[in-house]
Formats: C-alpha cells, structure tokens, sequence
C-alpha cells in the first residue's frame, strides 16, 4: 500500500474496514424525548469548561430513537445537555454525557465530533398512554423519563428550539504517550431540518447515581417542559471553536 494509499483512506479506524462509512450522515424519523430542568448552578459551574459559560440553571435530558440513520442503522441515545453562552454571546447546548447502544455510532460521534458516548442501552417507547425514555447500564437504571403522549401540540419554532439548536462538545484524543493530542471544543449543528411532529404534555424525569455514568451530579431540582419532536436532519460536519493546545502554546 502506497503512502497516498494509506492517506486517501484515513477518515476512520481501522484502516482496512472503517466502523463507520463516510458521511453525510441522514437521520429520518429522529424521535426525541426532551425533559429540561433546573438543576444546581454551583456544579453547572464545576462541569462547564471555560469559555463557555452557564446560560442560567437549565439542564435538558434527551432521550432519541433514531430507526433510519444513514450508515449508521438503527440504534437509540441518551444525553445531558447544559445550556450554555459561546464568547460571542451565542446560547447553544454543551454535551455533558451522551450514551449509545451501537458501536458504530459510538465510534464515529467520538471520533469525529468529540461527542462523550458510552456504550448503554437506552430506549424510546410508546407505553400505552405515556412517552417512556430509559437508560440502562447493565441491571442498572440510571434515568427514566416520562411525558403524556400527544397531550398537545407544539409551535414549530418552539419545537426547532429544543432540537436544531447549536451543540458543543469537548473532544480529547490522547497522544500515543497519554498526553493530549487533541483538545478543543467543537461546535456541531443539524442541517436541512425537517419538521415531522411536535408535542409537549406533563413530564416527569429520574436520575440515579452510577459511579461510571454520573448522570445525577446534574440533580433536577425542577421539571420546567417536556417535549416529544420527530424531525428528518443532517448532522452537518463540526468546526472548532476552542483549541485548549493552542492556548497553551500561545502561553
């Protein structure tokens, strides 16, 4: 294999049979389940690396079904999202935590964005008269979420902001030696937003403490809306918004 063989074909790992195929990447039918709540603001403060900022107390939960994703399958996803302000004054949401139950996307959302996933297993389901998201590690049950189905629908532009909203992650990769190669805030966004369907109704959500998903370090404190979106979107590619390595050579 030539240098310029190996170079064409480094977008993923391995080499040889990528976990994950080139994007675009097309969701259709993306379910979301969103509680947003208020949580404590001192470790808001703790969690939220500089420069980004707290953007008030809010916290949102997310639980996703995504059944039609290109090269990506079927699979399902749950995150704590903080509500931030970028430097120039932007509110956008940074990804706490984020858990899958694909390796595939597990892969591809570190890799390339920086999402902070872990292998879990969380759902979206209908359960008779009740939108019903889960996450479970192991025997545990880490989050449950809940919301009257259907109880009433949403604006769309209400809906559009609890989904379609900028994003940021905090996206390490280690040198081979354990010193960081890559450290820097990426700013992610869904493109070509379709709008399905939007609901919201009376919720309710629980978190439980796991020493390896720390989920309840974020307490709701109160429940503030549910929301239920079905949306066809993009993930577009991220840019950098913050190289921490930059700094420190600036320094």
């Amino acid at each position: 294999m030539e240098a310029e063989d190996v170079l064409a074909g480094a977008f993923a790992m391995p080499r040889t049979s990528p976990s994950y195929p080139r994007g675009p990447y097309r969701f259709v039918g993306r379910e979301y389940l969103v509680i947003a709540y208020r949580t404590d603001p001192a470790a808001l403060r703790r969690l939220v690396p500089e420069p980004l900022v707290p953007a008030g107390e809010e916290a949102r939960f997310q639980f996703i079904r995504m059944p039609d994703s290109t090269g990506l399958g079927d699979y399902a996803l749950a995150a704590q999202i903080i509500q931030v302000r970028l430097p120039d004054g932007t509110q956008a949401g940074y990804v706490h935590a984020m858990l899958v139950d694909s390796h595939t996307a597990n892969s591809g959302g570190r890799e390339l964005w920086g999402f902070p996933q872990k292998l879990a297993k969380p759902s979206l389901t209908v359960q008779r008269d009740t939108l019903l998201g889960a996450l479970d590690i192991g025997p545990v049950a880490v989050a449950r979420g809940s919301m009257g189905f259907k109880h009433r629908t949403l604006d769309a532009a209400e809906a559009l902001a609890e989904v379609a909203g900028p994003g940021v992650t905090l996206k390490i990769i280690p040198h081979v030696d354990g010193r960081p190669r890559i450290c820097e805030l990426v700013r992610w966004q869904l493109g070509d937003v379709v709008l399905r369907g939007a609901w919201t109704g009376p919720a309710a959500l629980t978190l439980a403490s796991h020493a390896l998903a720390p989920l309840a370090e974020l307490p709701v404190r109160e429940v503030l809306r549910g929301t239920h979106v079905v949306v066809d979107a993009t993930l577009e590619p991220g840019s950098v918004l913050h190289d921490y390595l930059a700094e420190g050579e600036a320094a």
